[in-house]
Parts: C-alpha cells; structure tokens; sequence
C-alpha cells in the first residue's frame, strides 16, 4: 500500500524534507508539494518576497548541509549573463563566499529539480501544485487520513503533513498609517523612501536588510583609492536611525572550524534522560551550558576555560556583554569587524563565538523538557547574547554599515525595554523611550520600518482554522519547577502564566505544542501521527533557534524517519 505524503510550503524547509524523502528510497510513497508561488525552493528569505540584488546571504556555502550538488560545483553551471548580474567571477569564486540572496534562490531552486529527477529515476511519484496556497487543513482521524484545503476550494486528501509554510509578517498598520512598514519585507517597497530621517526598530540582519536597500534608494558604496568602503549621497536630508532594545549591534562573520553544524552538537539522549531523572522531571540549563559549552574549552582552549570553568551561565553573559556596554556600538562593530577579517585571513577560529552556535543548535531540540524558570533564564540571559554573537553579519554588510555612519547618515539608539511606538494617524510614527540617563525621549519620524524580525506566533494565530477548531493544536507551554515561582509569576503575568487542576503553574511560550518529531499536540497531551510543523512562526517556544538550513536539515531528518516508520492508512 502506498504512503500518500504532502509537503506544504516548498520553501529551504519544504526542500529539506523533500530530500529527506527521496535519499530515503520508499518506492511505496507518493509525494505532492504544494507551493502558493511560482519557484521551488527559495521561500521568502532567496525570493524577491525576501530580497533584491543587494541583499546577501549570511551563510558560505561550505556551511550548507549537502543538497545534491555543492554551491561551487553550480557556479561552474552558469551562464555568464547571471554571473555579471551578480557581480560573481566563476574562476575566482570559493566555497568561503558569501552569496547574493537572490542567487541563492536559483541554486536551491534548481537543487530542487535535480531532486525531482532523482525521484523519478527511482520510481518516487511527485506532484507539484504551484501557485496553490493551503488555506486549511481538515484531519479525519476515524480514517486517518489529512484533508488538505487549496486555494479555498480544492481539497486532496494524505496520510501524512508536514507543514512547512515559513515566514508570516502579519499587517497591522502598513497601509493605513502612511510611511509605517510592519517589516522590510518585499524590499522593493522600500525603494521610493527618499531623502528624509527613517526610524528603523531593531538592528538585526532584519534591520540591515533595510538599510542597504534605503542607502541605495538614496546614494551609492564605492571603495576608495584606500580600498575603503565609502557612501555617497546628492540626498541631504537622509538619515537612518536604528532604535536597539540593548543598543548593541551584531557581531560579524568570522572562519568557523566546523562549519557545518550537524548531529554531533547535540546532546546524547541518555544523558539528557538521566539529568531530567535527577532534575523532577525537567532538563537543567545549567546542565547543558556546561556539558555542551564549558566543557569543549578543556582542551580547545585551556585558558578560557580557565576563565570560565567557575562561571554560572548568568556571570558568564554579563562577562561578555560588558564589553559592549562600555564600549560605543560603531566602535565595537569597528574593531570585531578586524578582528572577523584576521579570523578569516588566517583562517582560525573565534573558538568561544563558534562555540555558542553550536550551543544554541544543541538546545533546540531538549528546550521543550527546561522548566519555566529556566526557559525565562534561557530567553532573558542567554538568548541575547547568542542572537547578538550567531548573527553572522556578512563582511560586505559590516562594511556599509560603517560607510553609512562615517558619511553621517547612520545612527543607533538604546531605548529600553519599555520603548513605544504610537503610529500617528496623519502618518509616520512617534518613538517614546527611556535614554541611556534615564531621561524620557519622545521623537517623531515620518518614516517607520519595524524590523525586529519575524514575529513569534501564537496558537491564536495558526492559519489553519479546522485544526483550531477540532483542537487539534495546542498553545505552547512549559511548567514551573517551583510553585511558589509560578504563583509569583502568575500574580504578575496572569495572561501568560496559568494554572491547571492539579496545582501546577505554567508559562505560555511562542508557538503551538510540538514533539521531538515536530508533531502537533492537541490539549489533552496526545501527538498526532498524521501532522507535522515546521512553519517558523509556530515553534519558537520549543525551539529558540529555529531559523537556519541546518535546522531544517534536522528537523526534517526526524519528521520523515517518523513517518517512514508508520504503516499507511491509504485505500
């Protein structure tokens, strides 16, 4: 009996899963791939959804988990037209390199097909919906079956679905309100904005995305007879401000040792179990920061782990980050910016940066097993500052930011936590927040492009109404080891702290109820065979660092040996 398998969304994820089914050789499945655009592959990030001829990937591609051919062997495929266009010289180019987005979008695409052709070489049935958006999902559990809803009309029916629909930028005042963008997202929106002060909020690779397309929408980048990156502008006016929570900016790509980060970062499963024996049930943070972080120092690098070996995980952030707090955010981002090049020149490691993404790989997967109190350490402490040190700023990037701020066109506030943007009806925003002297600000901006990244969806949120209504998911959420933390907790937040029959207080994360396996949980605990997620907005609680291909390289190993080990339902 065949297996009838439907992947939703053919985005990197929808990719990943895709080669997870084929390189797995069931000749009794039959795969449809819907996807609501025209491309396979790209998704929103390597699509003109996601970016324009400027925008880079923050990823080499020897960093890329194994599709079917590698990055460089491609290049060689190309033509020489796309290659101008890119700016790219097929002779010079290495694995090292960064690559345009929109490039990277034509490589997965075309991995894609070659995929395709695999599969019909060895029997596997693919059929491609383009230009088909799920607008339900519909699970029928005394048949055990999945109905799948397409463009509100069509329905087909699986045994299994993995659904893997990506980015959701939700509008809230974009279009409304004049000059607010809810994100920077399609960029070429972005173009028009001439010649004025823009406030940008975060100073994420979100954020850096805008500002290379507002700096070429308002001057130009030429290197210097010095070779140094400067910016030019016949705009007098222009101005970018980015508003930081933490006033920090990211830190920068350096030579990673190991750039492929696979199943080795992970944790050993019996370990894990026999902490959370030991630990009421729960996974101990302070356990996993000192088996899967201090430890490799020991003898990679002996002298920090001198410096370390002692350290609790919050002595340890705050060491970190009291450089950046004492040093001015431009001037940090000047010298990681060298300090990055002679990594990569030399070809040697910042040990203890690639180290902390092994870190946040490995907690991915266990972080759903943390009590509540140690996730609120993990997303308060720690979470900062491995987003701050992960983000991998290319150096084409670090370069322009740095020629914007020289040229006077590029600033950065710290506004605090309890910062507000009120979206002002004749247009544009009013920013009030706290500055670094404890004096309240209040600054207007007739431009406003929010760029914290992409939103941590809740339950409430899910766009497929059928699988909400049958209760079919649930909202994300974890237990508190101390009842008197929970109590606490829930006196103070009552919204998002609760408390069930039996006594015990829980914490609401991002996202729905998800398994080791990335399947949907409904209220009562019990897992569905049927229905996988791995669209990002939906995970975020149980996976804090889930963006990323070697993520989806993973996550989609699980799910199909999952699904390849059940029986089929199908007549």
């Amino acid at each position: 009996m065949k297996k009838h398998i439907a992947i939703l969304g053919a985005g990197p994820s929808g990719l990943y899963v895709y080669k997870q089914l084929v390189e797995g050789h069931p000749t009794d499945v039959t795969i449809d791939i819907f996807e609501s655009k025209q491309q396979l592959g790209a998704g929103m990030p390597y699509s003109s959804e996601g970016a324009n001829v400027e925008h880079i990937t923050n990823v080499s591609g020897n960093e890329i988990p194994p599709l079917v051919t590698s990055v460089r062997e491609w290049i060689q495929t190309l033509p020489e037209e796309t290659l101008q266009r890119f700016g790219i010289d097929r002779q010079n180019f290495h694995s090292y390199r960064v690559l345009p987005r929109l490039l990277f979008g034509q490589y997965l695409s075309d991995q894609f097909s070659l995929l395709q052709e695999k599969a019909r070489q060895l029997g596997i049935i693919t059929n491609v919906h383009l230009g088909s958006s799920v607008t339900d999902i519909i699970d029928e559990p005394d048949q055990q079956r999945v109905s799948v809803e397409v463009n509100e009309k069509d329905r087909f029916s699986f045994d299994a679905v993995i659904i893997c629909t990506g980015h959701d930028w939700p509008k809230s005042h974009e279009g409304k309100i004049p000059g607010y963008f809810d994100s920077p997202y399609p960029p070429a929106k972005l173009r028009g904005v001439y010649n004025q002060t823009i406030a940008l909020r975060g100073a994420s690779l979100t954020a850096i995305d805008a500002l290379r397309t507002l700096a070429r929408a308002n001057g130009t980048f030429r290197r210097n007879e010095a070779g140094k990156v400067v910016f030019e502008s016949d705009a007098p006016d222009f101005r970018m401000v980015l508003h930081s929570r933490d006033g920090f900016l990211p830190a920068i790509r350096f030579h990673l040792e190991e750039p492929l980060v696979t199943r080795d970062a992970l944790m050993d499963e019996a370990a894990i179990a026999a902490n959370r024996v030991s630990n009421e049930g729960f996974l101990s943070l302070d356990f996993v920061f000192d088996e899967n972080f201090k430890q490799s120092f020991k003898t990679k690098d002996p002298d920090f782990y001198d410096q370390i070996k002692d350290m609790k995980l919050e002595a340890f952030v705050e060491t970190m980050m009291a450089q950046r707090e004492q040093t001015d955010p431009f001037d940090l981002f000047r010298a990681e910016y060298q300090e990055a090049a002679q990594s990569i020149r030399h070809r040697e490691s910042i040990y203890w940066k690639e180290m902390l993404a092994a870190l946040s790989f490995s907690l991915n997967y266990p972080a759903k097993y943390f009590s509540a109190e140690d996730m609120h350490r993990l997303t308060k402490v720690l979470m900062p500052l491995i987003s701050l040190v992960i983000a991998f700023v290319p150096q084409s990037s670090a370069e322009e930011l740095l020629a914007l701020h020289d040229a006077g066109r590029l600033s950065l506030i710290a506004v605090g936590s309890d910062s507000e943007v009120e979206p002002q009806p004749e247009g544009g925003i009013r920013y009030q927040y706290t500055d670094e002297a404890g004096k309240p600000q209040s600054q207007t901006y007739t431009t406003y492009v929010d760029c914290v990244g992409q939103p941590h969806l809740n339950v409430d949120s899910f766009p497929f109404e059928s699988l909400k209504q049958a209760k079919c998911v649930s909202q994300a959420r974890l237990a508190f080891q101390s009842a008197q933390a929970g109590k606490e907790a829930m006196d103070e937040n009552p919204k998002t702290v609760s408390q069930d029959s039996q006594g015990t207080y829980y914490m609401q994360v991002p996202g729905i109820t998800i398994t080791d396996d990335f399947q949907i949980v409904d209220p009562q605990g019990v897992a569905s065979d049927r229905i996988f997620n791995m669209a990002v907005p939906y995970m975020g609680g149980y996976n804090p660092d889930y963006s990323g291909l070697d993520f989806a390289q993973e996550a989609s190993a699980r799910i199909i040996g999952h699904i390849l080990a059940l029986e089929p339902a199908s007549v």
